[in-house]
């Protein structure tokens, strides 16, 4: 099997969109108890605190509420392939807030465990990789 640029952006497109729509599908406890991490939306919303101390806790249910809409999205556009360098890379940051909140917040070992600054990174490469391959933009694109 030959790994070359189209197979490495369609790999890294899907772990990235599946990585967001699981967490998501945490947040409405659609995992079970022994895999989840937050496990309901409140649990979440607690955690994005933990992480995130200097926003005012008023905000932070709104600050879950946009950062989970954003992975949504995100996902989709990854896993369709529409836009997928400037999707990729607004994943590539919203990750690296999420690893550098946690890092800063509780230490960096549970965002070398989650390998959030991994995922990140992935995101970063993904938008960098010109080619199209199974993805939305390619019909759109006069070849």
């Amino acid at each position: 099997m030959i790994i070359n640029n189209r197979t490495i952006k369609f790999f890294l497109r899907l772990a990235l969109s599946s990585a967001f729509l699981s967490a998501v599908a945490d947040r409405f406890g659609m995992w079970s108890d022994e895999v989840s991490v937050w496990g309901n939306w409140q649990n979440f919303i607690n955690y994005t605190q933990l992480i995130s101390p200097w926003i005012p806790n008023s905000l932070i249910s709104i600050i879950g509420t946009v950062v989970t809409a954003l992975e949504i999205i995100f996902a989709f556009c990854l896993l369709v392939g529409f836009k997928t360098e400037f999707f990729a890379k607004l994943s590539a940051v919203l990750l690296l807030i999420f690893a550098l909140s946690m890092t800063f917040s509780t230490g960096i070992k549970g965002a070398f465990d989650f390998s959030v600054f991994t995922a990140s990174a992935a995101a970063f490469a993904l938008g960098s990789i010109k080619e199209k391959y199974m993805e939305v933009d390619k019909l759109m694109i006069n070849e």
